[in-house]
């Protein structure tokens, strides 16, 4: 089983992750407001997903 090292990614790979990692909280802060104003089923599921890809990047299991 091959092990997933985050760091050993080429450049461009590790580019995108970066900038992923960036723009997940904002996005994520966003959308909760959009779902605490007009809240629909789609809304919160999006919501709870970009949560859990944000969770996902704090801890680094991304």
């Amino acid at each position: 089983m091959a092990r997933y090292y985050r760091y050993r990614l080429p450049p461009w790979a590790k580019k995108c992750l970066f900038i992923a990692e960036t723009v997940t909280l904002p996005i994520l802060i966003f959308q909760l407001i959009r779902t605490i104003l007009i809240p629909t089923t789609f809304d919160v599921l999006l919501t709870l997903l970009i949560g859990f890809l944000f969770i996902a990047f704090y801890l680094k299991w991304i």
